[in-house]
């Protein structure tokens, strides 16, 4: 590949004259033949480029691996500008829209593809991509296929096996935060040479880090202080809970602030309307949880204030990213208060599986023979695992080679024909006529559906599966009849064919645990940061494995020259005294399978939900989440007391 046509792409298609630091050494490793890189950039720093720019040099197609919607829809938007053929596949498109997209593959005028990582646990998707030639398969957000990096998602462990399995010539792999450890998890995964990690630097020169302890009861006036005395402009304030973005944005209007509430419990629609609406204001202001800001292309943003405490160091400097992408001075600011710590440090600690619940878990895996086919929805219900942590349990079998994962797959399918039966098997004639009739004899047949097992049928019809499932999917891209899939199956095979039970109960039980530590710890070094003796811009990057020496001058230790001292937690009632007790443990009486371990019913108390608790439908009760501010050790205790202690 010639260098000068990286330059005249870069100019013609996205009228661009120079690049950002960092992306000509990723494309120059990305290039090669059998090229592959990592590209970590800050937050606008243009990873993007990195894949768009050699989609349009190389033949074939480019995945983009997202977990980001936003993102996707904004680049889609983006590229479509520049007249570059790009869309996306998710459950949020019509059977129109996939069809579309579909064609647009397998005639190849798309470019790119933008994809979530758990689109390819899709048999169906996996078949579509096999049949086409992969140029480049591009994995943004590629921290979380580190086990230790802040945000680790089972999923992105198997997309290098998945990257493989399709024969994608090039692999490309992108973040804004890794350590240093991170970044070798992230090149050992993907095959990626550490030579190739391109890592450009955390330090943001144009931003003033402000650090401000602060008790409960004065923080919500020193917010508004705050927004009021600073020149206006765009801003987010980031809150850990849902409930507190409700009240501070409310808050804040009262106060004659065009404040909105973003977080993950509102409508799509209501999330999309706040969000539009913020992006093309120049003075608006968002309360987010951290479900707001990621993918979204706004350079403006003025200021990022922390309401709360963010969850670790990784988060924090991702968040304060959003802030000054233009390059303009712009402030973010900490309020710090260690009454958060308790909030946070509950949802590492209540993600930690009962012993039981490992226990059963393993018994079943080891009892279900060589080939299993597991319902992994059903089995979390099973077990009272919430989907991540049963992933993460199931990954680790992998890691310690009790399991390989196999290609997913659906146990039901449903039909629906567009015209009548006779019509549809009118469409064939011969052989194919005869197995499309075969295949309707061996369906259920519902008012205007029919159900298939595609096992059975196979088995009945003496065919091969594949092609049952080829001919039920052929029936929709032909627009024959619509087809929906039912009941996804996860495939694994035991590696061994002898387990010692106990010890992988064990050491499951340590995994978690040392997990759990390491998430509490975050938390901790975020205090450490407001209270380091020195530069905190420079400890913030040291963290990220990056030097520097001279101090910033714009962080608040620089400003004041004196080191942050944290104020006494606000002192807290006896829970007993917050808690109807009678109440609760008449409750855990009458919901023994949900609440009748003292984990279970302090996940309960802290807000922390879980399969049993949805099931039992308590997650809507008056005490759910009714000490979300107690330490977990602490509601664990009290729930651990014999009943009228």
């Amino acid at each position: 590949m010639r260098e000068d046509a990286v330059d005249v792409v870069l100019r013609e298609r996205f009228g661009l004259e120079s690049f950002r630091p960092g992306q000509r050494e990723v494309l120059t490793a990305l290039l090669k033949p059998e090229g592959s890189a990592l590209a970590v950039f800050p937050t606008g720093g243009g990873k993007s480029l990195c894949y768009q720019l050699p989609a349009l040099l190389l033949d074939g197609l480019t995945v983009v691996v997202s977990p980001l919607i936003a993102l996707m829809k904004d680049q889609i938007d983006a590229l479509g500008r520049k007249g570059i053929r790009a869309a996306r596949l998710d459950s949020s498109l019509s059977l129109e829209e996939s069809r579309a997209v579909t064609e647009s593959l397998r005639d190849g005028t798309l470019k790119l593809l933008y994809v979530a990582p758990e689109r390819f646990n899709n048999e169906r998707f996996m078949g579509l991509l096999s049949e086409l030639r992969i140029s480049l398969f591009a994995v943004d957000e590629a921290h979380c296929v580190s086990e230790w990096g802040h945000n680790f998602r089972p999923d992105y462990l198997k997309l290098a096996q998945a990257a493989r399995t399709l024969e994608a010539e090039r692999i490309l792999a992108l973040t804004a935060t890794a350590t240093p450890q991170v970044v070798h998890d992230i090149c050992e995964g993907f095959g990626i040479p550490e030579a190739n990690a391109v890592v450009t630097g955390f330090y943001r020169g144009n931003l003033t880090l402000e650090t401000t302890p602060t008790g409960v009861e004065m923080r919500d006036a020193l917010l508004v202080e705050r927004l009021k005395s600073r020149s206006p402009g765009s801003t987010i304030v980031y809150v850990t809970l849902q409930k507190t973005a409700e009240r501070i944005a409310a808050f804040l209007s009262a106060e004659g602030l065009p404040a909105n509430a973003y977080h993950a419990g509102l409508e799509s629609e209501d999330r999309a309307r706040v969000q539009d609406a913020w992006t093309a204001s120049s003075k608006g202001i968002v309360v987010a949880t951290i479900a707001f800001g990621m993918g979204i292309d706004k350079a403006d943003v003025r200021a990022v204030y922390h309401y709360n405490l963010p969850k670790g160091l990784e988060s924090y400097s991702q968040e304060i990213g959003r802030a000054g992408r233009d390059g303009k001075p712009s402030v973010v600011e900490l309020l710090v208060c260690p009454d958060d710590v308790p909030t946070l440090e509950n949802f590492a600690l209540g993600d930690t599986p009962l012993p039981e619940a490992l226990e059963g878990l393993v018994t079943g895996l080891l009892a279900a023979g060589p080939e299993l086919h597991l319902d992994l929805y059903a089995l979390g219900n099973r077990h009272d695992l919430r989907p991540l942590v049963l992933r993460t349990a199931l990954t680790y079998l992998e890691l310690e080679g009790v399991l390989r994962q196999g290609t997913p797959f659906y146990a039901g399918y449903k039909v629906q024909p567009t015209g009548s039966l006779e019509e549809l098997i009118g469409r064939f004639q011969g052989e194919r006529a005869r197995f499309v009739k075969d295949l309707f004899a061996h369906a259920k047949k519902g008012r205007t559906w029919y159900t298939f097992d595609p096992e059975e049928v196979a088995k009945a019809l003496g065919q091969p599966r594949d092609r049952v499932i080829k001919a039920l999917d052929y029936f929709q891209e032909q627009g024959y009849a619509e087809t929906q899939v039912a009941e996804p199956r996860q495939r694994y095979a035991r590696l061994r064919e002898h387990e010692d039970t106990k010890a992988l109960v064990t050491l499951l039980q340590e995994r978690f645990q040392k997990r759990e530590a390491q998430e509490v710890a975050r938390v901790r070094e975020v205090l450490q940061l407001v209270t380091h003796d020195g530069c905190q811009s420079n400890a913030l990057v040291a963290h990220f494995g990056e030097h520097r020496d001279p101090p910033c001058g714009h962080c608040t230790f620089c400003r004041t020259g004196v080191a942050r001292v944290l104020p006494p937690p606000h002192p807290r009632p006896d829970l007993r005294e917050h808690l109807d007790a009678a109440t609760f443990r008449a409750l855990v009486a009458k919901h023994p399978e949900a609440l009748g371990h003292p984990r279970q019913a302090a996940r309960f108390l802290c807000g922390l939900s879980s399969p049993a608790l949805s099931k039992a439908k308590l997650s809507g009760h008056k005490l759910f989440g009714t000490l979300t501010e107690w330490p977990f050790a602490e509601v664990l205790a009290f729930c651990g007391e014999r009943p009228g202690r």
